[in-house]
């Protein structure tokens, strides 16, 4: 059964398919960076970040966790050629201070104990504060085996109310 947002998808990729010329573009990204970020729907990658299409591998999860991302990076780097990783954590982050028993208290109240215990394995990558989540995720990185030293890692914050970076050092 079709659904307002799917009706949406299928009549704005008709819209955007009319037009679209940019299928000669290859896999690896063009400017050979990858960045990991939240999932939070306040950011719009490509914009804030000034990306075109090709321009970079965008790579999202709940909190902008580096060790979720862990995979993708290892693909980016080893098998598409990147070379520079920015994580981008953001301000106002539902990640702050969220801990696993609380996800798992949360979990199982809406889906029940089966779908607690599904769970349970699960490291939800909850955050202290922004900063320190940023220079966790980059020294964390850092110390990956399968990230070669001469990536460059750089991390920074997202200010989802005035739509501006910052370095996090």
């Amino acid at each position: 059964m079709a659904t307002p947002n799917t009706e949406n998808l299928v009549k704005k990729n008709e819209e955007y398919a009319s037009s679209f010329d940019q299928g000669h573009l290859k896999a690896p990204p063009a400017k050979k960076y990858a960045i990991v970020t939240c999932m939070d729907a306040r950011i719009h990658a490509p914009q804030a970040f000034g990306l075109g299409l090709g321009d970079a591998h965008i790579i999202r999860n709940a909190g902008g966790s580096a060790r979720d991302a862990y995979r993708s990076l290892v693909v980016s780097e080893q098998m598409l050629g990147t070379n520079e990783i920015m994580l981008i954590k953001h301000t106002k982050c539902g990640m702050v201070g969220l801990t696993n028993d609380a996800a798992l208290d949360v979990v199982h109240k809406n889906c029940g104990e089966e779908a607690k215990k599904e769970c349970e394995g699960m490291e939800f990558h909850g955050i202290g504060h922004e900063e320190e989540g940023v220079r966790d995720d980059v020294q964390w990185l850092k110390a990956q085996k399968a990230i070669p030293n001469d990536i460059t890692i750089t991390g920074w914050i997202y200010d989802v109310e005035t739509g501006k970076v910052r370095e996090v050092k």
